[in-house]
């Protein structure tokens, strides 16, 4: 039904109540013109900046001058904040603000060294960096250079419409939107391709719900249908001022001298998608960052990782001991200084104390004490690792590339890669503790199947789900003890192939290809699938050249409630303003006939009602109340001689639930002429109301007719989950790692999820909380806006209490697990200051949490009070817009874009396809990241510990003279290239286990999340590592060489050979440190670990060689006398092989007797056990036993239920 067709359907004529609710002018309406509703939108003026009309003030034009032009930005800096910013950002870092300082006093007297060598290792790790940054956020640019260059048709002068950018859409342009296009803007629904203005929108990409909303325009322009119609178009929008509130609109249209209503249902959401409509037109109200979307959303805020935050306060640390050090030294520098004339008796001759500066002035030995501080604060500046942010920056960079690269997480159906959109929280992903995941497109691929049903109290289809797939090959693992559970051979049936049939994926040879008619209830089979095929509001389509139909439906579920009943033979294939026909399986014939049905009424599902009716009359003249929905609201309404198969029914009920399906209840029930003459009278009384109490009364009278049902049966539909989601979300949780379901969704949607994903299941203990209770919809009956708040904070706060009381109560019994469950309402309230904590501490407790009906804001603000509330690492995952501020609010943000919109991808941290690549991404990278960043930052500290503490020790044996052992250059290019390129080795290659191993064992995981591996334990024992090597190192190398000769000639060391030397045993020591420290070696280690090594003889030759003016006390030190002589050899031999014994000795003892976890498991590999399922299950049982979700859980307490059972029996 396109073009034309679409024109002669007045859709709002077939829905009853909710859609299409009356416009009332009073209420929040006064409000126009006041604070906060003040915005003037002038309707078709081509120049809104310069043009006003007649309508509007002097006042109201400086408003409309003030508008926010379309284009959006998500990216951290702009041309003109790009260097001031980033600047900022590397000096907050406290290290890179100090080695600020130390260059600048470089180019004083005080300074130990030269200049350039202090400010030319600061320039290239500043620079280095700022690049990096400045890549990533062009990354981020031109993504939103896709966003704002999307184009659409704009009017631009006497009914000419031409596509332009978004970014070039002002307030008060007509737009024409087409059919499966994004919404641009904010737009005021005009009209449509229906005579009656209605749309269908959905808004995917704000609350996350797949089902289509239905929209409608004004009665007033609902005619202007064609492009020439807006040639002369003029109205003037009045209206609430730009807010978050995706669900209120208040304004009112001014068109031809009359003031009409405007309300949330003429409002078209930026990112909302049109569907099922060929076109509409709206008017642009609300651009760019005043659009309701991006209010929602929040600045791309500048995250550090935990690490990265710890490091800075274990570099504070450092400079307290620098300070420390240097303090220390000065003062005994003072002392040693004014004893240098004592008595006129001169102790350091050489110093000329008679005739010296002021830094050696014996008579000022104050102000020598003070000038030697600044001086010692330079020289132990080598405590500090002046590379240490630029090579985590590198190291990061690449562990980016490798995540991007990884095949294993690579979606080859949409062609999409991970891709790690900023590298700054690698590490982070190895310490995630809870996990705040949104619903629809996330964990599910917004498909559903119809796949099993039971009718006349028969169960029918053999499909099986991801679910029941998921726990049967749990059945078979050596993980858990084996018991025979199964209960039905269906389980054993495998459907693997993809259904040829989109939404139906169900087969069972008793009922299909007409079978029906031989079944013994084919009479209630016939009832159940004509019900099907009538009771909704989907709208045929014809494909005129093939002749198939296909439907276009509000939600995906009802459309494969149509296609079932289609392939079963009963085909709805036409729809008229007040009937539909469908072509059936007549089973006394056997022949296809087609028969109509007279659409009495249309009784729609909303939350409140949780079921849909219809009441049609048929060819016969029988008027039928059709009637389908949940459960729990349908076997109340059986009629006492319709039972006959609710026992039977109940039982698949639970079945399908335990299996993760949707469930819907079919009944039925044939009326009276009388009855319904009477009823249909009652009803349209209340439809005709405009007033307050019109909903609650349409209810009233529906409720009445809806009674005395006879049941038919229940139909199991599947929310088609993402491959591979409960075994992700069973490893996560084998992990130790929370999760959080965060939904737009109904409670029902959500719950059913739950079950389908392992977060719920049966036997567990739900704790919801909800304000669907009669006080409180008496109150909203009476709109007392007070009473209604205060009774509701007081009803979450009670059933808060009662939860945690539950919990308390079932504190001994470690088997019984909890699920918290709560709606939008109820969060608002319990995100309150004085109610969140409770809400926290409850949620904590219990094994799995879901948020229904969620805004936007909540989620954010529930992932802010997780995040500080339990001080550990969260990570936020969605697709949508709604998702974004949640995903900015988290620690780790992740974007799936595997589906539509870019929104949460442009705001995220890590893009992924699909959830199931989650697992990896954490497990493998995040375990490995986690790993590497750590030991590359303690590795880090420990070899600028061993570094200078060797010239802290010579400075105390030269009397802190504030000469350096060193020569400048060598200080200079310590950090830079003699002992970090092993470091980023490190950083990007070691594994302490495979990738096969880390999902082997997710316990492995738990080291990130306790930080194990950057405690501070693990830090301080690294520095002490380092200060006993400098120990080693120093006092070797000066006992070695301070009473003999040094060289065969009988010269003995001086300062110069001495230096070079213990520099030599540093390089030595710190570089093969590296090597015992690596548990995976690569050809790129070992080339970066020798060539540190070999580059430094290198470069002693080749510095050594320049004139003296350059190379100063190291020229010709090498060739000339340390290569010749054999004691530098010796000396560095055995110092080298002395200082690594204690380290090896300690590593050695501790992983043969006291082994970590990751420990144990290189045991499993080493000795040969990786096939060994006893010792393997073993050691993944203490991954196991703190399971309380996922399938492995599930099928645990599936077991114990059984083995109760058996116990009980005996």
């Amino acid at each position: 039904m396109r073009g034309g067709k679409n024109r002669k359907l007045h859709l709002s004529k077939i829905y009853s109540f909710t859609c299409f609710k009356a416009s009332s002018v009073d209420g929040d309406h006064s409000q126009i013109g006041s604070k906060g509703y003040s915005r003037v939108v002038l309707c078709n003026e081509h120049d809104t900046t310069t043009t006003t009309t007649t309508t509007a003030t002097a006042s109201e034009e400086a408003v409309i001058r003030n508008f926010a032009d379309n284009y959006v930005r998500s990216t951290k800096y702009t041309a003109a904040t790009f260097f001031p910013k980033s600047l900022f950002e590397q000096f907050r870092r406290v290290a890179n603000f100090y080695f600020l300082v130390t260059g600048v006093l470089a180019f004083t007297k005080l300074a130990p060294y030269r200049a350039v060598t202090a400010i030319l290792p600061l320039v290239v790790v500043i620079g280095a960096t700022i690049v990096k940054e400045g890549i990533e956020d062009w990354r981020r640019k031109k993504q939103d250079i896709e966003v704002n260059n999307r184009r659409v048709k704009v009017h631009k002068v006497d009914g000419i419409f031409e596509y332009t950018a978004w970014k070039n859409l002002r307030v008060g342009n007509i737009v024409k939107v087409e059919k499966n296009e994004f919404f641009p803007a904010d737009l005021l629904l005009l009209s449509s391709s229906y005579e009656d203005a209605v749309c269908y929108v959905e808004t995917m990409n704000l609350d996350g719900e797949t089902n289509l909303k239905l929209k409608q325009g004004l009665e007033v322009t609902s005619s202007l249908h064609e492009d020439l119609n807006f040639k002369k178009f003029k109205a003037t929008v009045k209206c609430e001022d730009p807010n978050a509130n995706l669900y209120s609109f208040v304004g009112s249209l001014e068109f031809e001298g009359q003031n009409y209503a405007l309300s949330p249902q003429q409002l078209l959401l930026r990112d909302s998608k049109l569907r099922n409509t060929d076109y509409i037109f709206g008017a642009v109200i609300f651009t760019g960052h005043e659009t309701k979307v991006i209010q929602n959303s929040t600045d791309p805020p500048s995250k550090r990782s935990r690490v990265e935050r710890k490091m800075d306060r274990v570099i504070y640390f450092l400079f307290c001991i620098l300070f420390l050090m240097a303090s220390v030294g000065s003062i005994f520098f003072g002392f040693i200084t004014k004893d240098d004339l004592n008595n006129d008796s001169v102790k350091r001759w050489y110093l000329r104390p008679d005739d010296s500066t002021i830094f050696f002035d014996p008579k000022r030995p104050a102000a020598a004490a003070i000038f030697h501080c600044l001086t010692a604060l330079m020289l132990y500046g080598f405590f500090i690792p002046i590379s240490l942010y630029v090579s985590i920056e590198i190291v990061k960079v690449l562990q980016s590339i490798f995540i991007n690269q990884d095949i294993h997480m690579y979606y080859k159906e949409a062609d999409k890669p991970a891709h790690a959109r900023t590298s700054n929280l690698n590490e982070e992903l190895g310490q995630v503790d809870t996990i705040l995941s949104d619903k629809t497109g996330t964990l599910t691929c917004n498909s559903m199947e119809f796949i099993k049903c039971s009718i006349a109290g028969v169960a029918y289809g053999r499909g099986v789900t991801e679910v029941e797939k998921t726990m049967d090959r749990r059945k078979s693992s050596s993980l858990v003890h084996e018991c025979d559970i199964s209960e039905e051979d269906h389980i054993r049936v495998s459907l693997d192939k993809k259904a040829a049939i989109k939404s139906f994926n169900f087969t069972d040879e008793r009922i299909m290809n007409g079978n029906w008619v031989n079944e013994p209830h084919a009479d209630v089979i016939q009832k159940f699938f004509r019900l099907l095929a009538v009771c909704h509001t989907a709208i045929p389509e014809i494909d005129q050249e093939t002749g198939n139909v296909s439907y276009e439906a509000e939600s995906p579920d009802e459309a494969a409630f149509v296609i079932a009943a289609r392939e079963i033979g009963f085909e709805f294939f036409k729809r008229a303003q007040t009937s539909l026909s469908t072509c059936e399986l007549d089973p006394v014939s056997g022949k296809k006939v087609e028969r109509m049905y007279k659409i009495l009424n249309v009784l729609e599902f909303n939350s409140s009602r949780k079921r849909m009716s219809v009441i049609v009359q048929d060819g016969e003249g029988k008027i039928l109340l059709l009637c389908k929905g949940a459960d729990s609201v349908m076997f109340e309404r059986l009629a006492k001689n319709g039972r006959e198969f609710e026992e039977k029914t109940m039982e698949h009920v639970h079945e399908y639930a335990d299996a993760g399906l949707r469930t819907l209840i079919l009944a039925y029930r044939e009326l009276a002429a009388e009855e319904y003459k009477e009823f249909d009278n009652t009803f349209s009384e209340a439809k005709n109301l405009v007033s307050a109490d019109r909903e609650t009364l349409i209810e009233e009278v529906s409720d009445n007719i809806e009674k005395n049902l006879i049941l038919l049966g229940a139909t199991a539909v599947e929310d088609k989950l993402q491959d591979g989601v409960p075994d992700c979300i069973d490893k996560l949780a084998q992990a130790g790692i929370k999760i959080w379901v965060l939904t737009g969704d109904k409670m029902e949607t959500a719950i059913n999820i739950g079950f389908a994903c392992s977060l719920l299941r049966q036997g567990m203990k739900q704790i919801i909380i909800h304000l669907d209770n009669p006080e409180i919809q008496a109150l909203e009956k009476d709109g007392d806006k007070i009473a209604i708040t205060k009774t509701s904070r007081q009803s979450v706060l009670s059933q808060l209490r009662e939860g945690a009381a539950q919990l308390s109560a079932h504190r001994g019994f470690s088997q019984q697990a909890f699920a918290l469950i709560i709606d939008g309402k109820s969060l608002a309230y319990a995100l309150e200051d004085d109610m969140k904590n409770m809400f926290l501490e409850l949620a904590i407790r219990c094994a799995s949490v879901i948020c229904c009906r969620s805004s936007p804001k909540q989620k954010a603000l529930v992932t802010r009070l997780v995040k500080s509330g339990t001080g550990k690492t969260t990570l936020a995952i969605g697709d949508g817009a709604n998702d974004v501020g949640m995903l900015q609010e988290a620690d780790i943000g992740v974007g799936i874009s595997g589906v539509e919109g870019m929104q949460a991808v442009m705001s995220s941290d890590i893009a992924i396809a699909q959830f199931r690549y989650l697992e990896r991404l954490l497990l493998v990278h995040g375990h490995w990241c986690y790993r590497r960043i750590s030991s590359m930052i303690c590795y880090f500290f420990y070899k600028n510990v061993t570094f200078g503490f060797t010239l802290f020790l010579y400075e105390v044996y030269a009397s802190f003279s504030g000469e350096p052992a060193y020569n400048d250059w060598f200080l200079a290019l310590y950090n830079v290239f003699f002992s970090s390129l092993p470091v980023v080795a490190l950083g990007v290659f070691d594994q302490d286990v495979s990738a096969r191993y880390c999902l082997k064992f997710p316990l492995l995981y738990q080291e990130g999340v306790q930080n194990v591996l950057f405690s501070w334990r693990r830090v301080l024992s690294w520095m002490l590592n380092g200060f006993f090597s400098a120990l080693l190192i120093f006092f070797f190398c000066t006992k070695a060489m301070e009473l003999q000769a040094f060289d065969h000639e009988g010269n003995t060391a001086g300062r110069e050979i001495l230096g070079t030397t213990m520099y030599t045993c540093v390089v030595w020591v710190v570089n093969l440190q590296m090597a015992l420290s690596i548990s995976y070696f690569t050809l790129i280690q070992h080339f970066f670990i020798w060539g540190s090594i070999f580059f430094w003889y290198i470069f002693l030759i080749i510095y050594g060689s320049l004139p003296p003016r350059f190379s100063e006390n190291a020229y010709a030190v090498f060739v000339e006398a340390l290569a010749p002589s054999s004691s530098y050899w010796i000396v560095t031999f055995f110092v080298v092989i002395s200082t690594l014994i204690p380290y090896f000795s300690y590593k050695a003892i501790q992983m043969r007797f006291f082994p970590m976890y990751h420990e144990m498991v290189q045991w499993i590999r080493y000795e040969g056990k990786t096939e060994d399922p006893e010792y393997c299950a073993m050691v993944r049982q203490i991954s196991l036993q703190p399971m309380t979700v996922g399938s492995t859980a599930r099928l645990a307490a599936k077991a114990n239920q059984l083995s109760d059972k058996i116990i009980k029996h005996r």
